[in-house]
């Protein structure tokens, strides 16, 4: 199965979204984050390698004043381990220095076994939730950058398995 395959059905889900909003108001950004990286949220680290390439599309706020946006994004595992896309819901708050968490949905290419592996994560599902947090500074009117942190896991609706998955890097954005 194709890493493209897991792009479209976020992209599907977020068009009609991303369309409702005007074309110049949303933004592409970019990023490299540490895969798999061990944190108190997730009981793996270390296990699978490589750093993770993001590209991905925000859209325009949703709401005026709420600051709520649509996502899209995709990442590709250096090593080959799991890589993924994602979409969901973000929320800014700030302006020059800003926050930005988000929760989404996200699919993978990983293990969704069950059990244990001693050289991928078994993250127990294909679909998992996908909360984020960024913390950003804004160098310019269409350019921003964030520290970033990205979460992975099905916390346990899927099965007794949930490992979870943490990325932490460093995004890109880019207004159109």
């Amino acid at each position: 199965m194709t890493i493209a395959r897991y792009f479209a059905v976020p992209m599907a889900l977020l068009a009609p979204l991303a369309m409702a909003a005007p074309a110049h108001a949303g933004e592409v950004f970019g990023g490299v984050y540490k895969h798999a990286v061990a944190t108190p949220l997730s009981l793996e680290g270390g296990r699978e390698q490589g750093v993770d390439f993001q590209l991905g599309f925000r859209g325009g706020r949703l709401f005026p004043g709420l600051g709520l946006q649509p996502y899209a994004f995709g990442a590709l595992n250096s090593a080959g381990d799991t890589s993924y896309a994602a979409a969901g819901l973000s929320w800014k708050f700030g302006k020059t220095l800003f926050v930005r968490p988000g929760l989404g949905i996200a699919l993978h290419n990983g293990s969704a076994a069950k059990y244990d592996s001693p050289d991928r994560i078994a993250l127990g599902s294909r679909i998992l939730f996908e909360p984020e947090l960024g913390v950003g500074y804004r160098l310019g009117d269409r350019s921003s950058i964030e520290a970033h942190w990205i979460h992975m896991s099905h916390g346990t609706l899927a099965s007794g398995q949930n490992p979870g998955i943490d990325n932490i890097g460093a995004r890109f954005n880019l207004g159109l």
